[in-house]
C-alpha cells in the first residue's frame, strides 16, 4: 500500500499502486475507496465515482465509500445523488459534525436549485443589465484607483488596473460593471466559431487554462509582451475558479478584449459555467469582492464566449476536444446556439469537456462528462474538415504542454504549479502565419500573496474529503 503521507501529492503514482493492489486483491473496498480519493484529487471525477460505487458494492457498510461517492457527485454537479449518500452517513454517524455540515450544505444547494427551476418560467429571462443604473453609480472621492476614460478602456487604464490588482486592491464596482456590459455586447456579436487569418509574417500566442492565477498571468505578459495589435493572444478557457484571484484575471482579460477586439481572443472553458463556479470558487469570490448581482452578470457574459477558433482554415482551437460522434463539421460548430449553460451531451458539451486518449476509438470520460477520443477519431475529423491539427487545453501537463495523436492533437496549459500543489510548468504556444507550426515556451510559477487556492470555493470542496 502507498504511504499514508498527508503531503504526498503524487496521486498519479498512488493510482498506479492501488490499481496493482486491486489486481492482486480485487475485492478490497478500502483500495477502491483510496483510489477514488486519488482520482478526486486529479479531477477524474467519473473514475472516482465508479471506484466509490465499487467499494460500496463490496462493502455496503463502508462509510468512507459514501463520503467519496458524495464528493464525486458534488464535483459533477449531481447534488441530489450526493445528498442521498450524505444522508446515509448522517444516519449511521449522527454525532459526526463534518458529515452533518456537508449534509446541510448539500441540502441547501438542492433546495436552491429546485427554487431556481420553479421560478424560471418560459418568459425570456431579463438581463441584469436592465436593472443596473451604471451611469448614476458614484465613484467616491477616496477611491484613487484606475477609472475608465470617458467610459472607455485605454492602454493607460489597463496598465494601472494590473498594478492596482497586483497590490491586492479592488477595482471600483462601477468600472467593473462598465467592462462587463461592454464586453457582453462585444461577445454577443461574435460567431460560435471565430475564424481568423494570420499573414505570413504575423504570429499569435495561444495560452491554456489560467484558473485565477493572476500573478502567473502577469508573468506571461512580462515574458511574452503585453497584448497589442502586433502581439495578439488567444486564451483558451478556464480563466476562473480554483485560483483565488479569478476576479483579477477575468477583468484583465475582458479589459484587453475591449482594448483590442480583433487581436485578443477568448474562448469558453468548462469552468465558465454556473455549476462549476458554484463549486470551485468564482461565485464565492465575486460575492466576497462585489455582489451576487455582479456574479449574475458574469454568468450572462460567459454564455456569449465563443466555443472554438480556426486559424487560416488549418488549425482548430477549443478548450476540451473532439466529439462523441463522427461526422461533425465546422459548419455544425458555426450553428451552435451557445447563449446557455452547456448541455450534458452533444457538440457544445464535447468542445468544453472531452479529452484525448492514446488508444483508438472512444471511451467513457474519466471526468464523468463527455468522452475520450483516440488518434483515429482525430485523424478522421481533421481529414473531413481539411484541417492540420487541433489545439486544446483542459488538462494539467507536467511540462505545460503535450503533443499526442502523431502531432495532430496539442494540449497547452498555462497555470504553473496548478493549485499551488501540482509542481507542473506552464506553457504558451507561438503560431506563425508562415508555417503554422506550434512553438512551445515554458515558464514556472511565480510567488503570489498568501491567499490559498480554493479560498472562495464551496465548503464541500474545501473540507478535505475524509
Amino acid at each position: 500500500r502507498p504511504p499514508k503521507d498527508k503531503n504526498n501529492k503524487d496521486y498519479e503514482n498512488a493510482i498506479k499502486y492501488y490499481s496493482e493492489a486491486l489486481e492482486l486483491n480485487p475485492s478490497n473496498a478500502i483500495y477502491y475507496s483510496n483510489r477514488s480519493l486519488a482520482y478526486l484529487r486529479t479531477e477524474c471525477y467519473g473514475y472516482a465515482l465508479a471506484d466509490a460505487t465499487k467499494a460500496l458494492e463490496i462493502d455496503k457498510n463502508y462509510i468512507k465509500g459514501y463520503y467519496r461517492r458524495a464528493t464525486s457527485n458534488m464535483a459533477l454537479g449531481k447534488f441530489k445523488a450526493a445528498l442521498k449518500d450524505y444522508e446515509t452517513v448522517v444516519r449511521v454517524r449522527p454525532n459526526d459534525k463534518d458529515a452533518k455540515m456537508k449534509y446541510q450544505e448539500c441540502n441547501k444547494i438542492v433546495k436552491q436549485k429546485a427554487f431556481e427551476r420553479a421560478i424560471a418560467s418560459d418568459e425570456i429571462k431579463k438581463s441584469v443589465v436592465d436593472s443596473l443604473d451604471i451611469e448614476n453609480m458614484t465613484i467616491e472621492d477616496d477611491y484613487v484607483g484606475p477609472k475608465l476614460e470617458d467610459g472607455n478602456v485605454t492602454v493607460k487604464f489597463m496598465e494601472e488596473m494590473m498594478e492596482w490588482f497586483k497590490d491586492q486592491k479592488k477595482l471600483h464596482r462601477k468600472c467593473a460593471y462598465q467592462i462587463l456590459v461592454q464586453v457582453k455586447d462585444l461577445l454577443a456579436k461574435l460567431p460560435s466559431l471565430v475564424e481568423i487569418t494570420l499573414k505570413e509574417t504575423e504570429k499569435i500566442t495561444i495560452c491554456g487554462d489560467t484558473h485565477g492565477q493572476f500573478y502567473d498571468l502577469l508573468n506571461i505578459f512580462k515574458l511574452n509582451g503585453l497584448p497589442s495589435e502586433s502581439n495578439p493572444y488567444l486564451f483558451n478557457g478556464d480563466f476562473v475558479d480554483r485560483g483565488s484571484f479569478s476576479v483579477e484575471v477575468i477583468l484583465t482579460l475582458f479589459g484587453f478584449k475591449l482594448l483590442y477586439p480583433n487581436d485578443f481572443h477568448l474562448l469558453r472553458g468548462n469552468h465558465e459555467t454556473d455549476n462549476m463556479n458554484q463549486m470551485y470558487g468564482f461565485e464565492g469570490e465575486v460575492k466576497a469582492k462585489y455582489t451576487a448581482q455582479m456574479f449574475q452578470l458574469f454568468s450572462e457574459v460567459f454564455q456569449w464566449l465563443p466555443l472554438a477558433q480556426c486559424i487560416n482554415n488549418k488549425v482548430l482551437i477549443m478548450h476540451g476536444g473532439l466529439f462523441s460522434e463522427d461526422g461533425i463539421t465546422l459548419d455544425d460548430l458555426r450553428k451552435i446556439e451557445r447563449n446557455r449553460q452547456p448541455p450534458d451531451s452533444g457538440p457544445m458539451c464535447d468542445l468544453l469537456w472531452s479529452d484525448p486518449q492514446p488508444q483508438s476509438g472512444r471511451s467513457i470520460s474519466k471526468r464523468g462528462v463527455s468522452c475520450q477520443f483516440g488518434p483515429d477519431v482525430t485523424e478522421r475529423f481533421l481529414e473531413q474538415n481539411k484541417l492540420d491539427y487541433i489545439v486544446r487545453s483542459h488538462e494539467v501537463k507536467a511540462e505545460g504542454y503535450e503533443v499526442t495523436h502523431s502531432g495532430k492533437c496539442v494540449t497547452v496549459f498555462s497555470a504553473p504549479n496548478y493549485c499551488d500543489q501540482m509542481g507542473n510548468k506552464g506553457a504558451y504556444i507561438h503560431l506563425r502565419g508562415a508555417d503554422l507550426k506550434p512553438e512551445f515556451h515554458q515558464f514556472t510559477a511565480v510567488p503570489h500573496p498568501n491567499v490559498k487556492p480554493m479560498a472562495y470555493a464551496n465548503t464541500l470542496m474545501q473540507l478535505g474529503m475524509m
